[in-house]
């Protein structure tokens, strides 16, 4: 539902520096009085929310009939769940963070003690860097080998599918 068929007024643009000035003001209990004006607009006149459509419109749950729309539960959160939700979440992403760095400095320190296992010769030759470039006509990597004919068939197939579309 758009501003202008919901008969409220649109959400002021602010930069990034009066939106942070605002930010301070609120946390000293000053609010300005177009703050005001849109947090009592957004009291009084809020209408109930459409389902929120996850995925491709037309294919996602709802619409197909595998979830009833009712049986979703509708979350009222206040500014304290938010931060909650906001602190648990940065700890869930810092987690992950922290998870990838141990596995990068593992790699790289089992990198080293590859190289330095090397013979002397071959060690020179692998701290040097290989900056030469694919060849253009590479295939792309696969987890199975390229199956025998595969791309005859396939070919065939469409032959013959095309065929059968110009008959119709």
């Amino acid at each position: 539902m758009t501003d202008a068929t919901c008969g409220c007024a649109p959400i002021r643009y602010l930069s990034a520096k009066d939106r942070q000035r605002e930010l301070e003001r609120q946390k000293l209990g000053l609010i300005s009085k177009e703050r005001q004006r849109e947090l009592d607009l957004a009291k009084k006149g809020k209408p109930e929310p459409d389902p929120v459509i996850m995925g491709t419109p037309g294919l996602d749950l709802i619409t197909l009939g595998l979830v009833d729309a009712d049986k979703i539960p509708k979350y009222e959160l206040n500014v304290e769940d938010g931060r909650r939700l906001a602190k648990e979440y940065s700890r869930v992403l810092m987690r992950k963070h922290r998870a990838r760095q141990a596995a990068e400095t593992t790699l790289l320190r089992l990198k080293k003690e590859a190289i330095s296992a090397l013979p002397e010769k071959l060690r020179e030759k692998a701290l040097v860097p290989d900056l030469t470039p694919f060849p253009a006509n590479r295939f792309m990597a696969t987890l199975t080998p390229p199956i025998e004919g595969y791309i005859d068939k396939v070919r065939e197939a469409a032959k013959k599918y095309s065929v059968k579309e110009k008959l119709r």
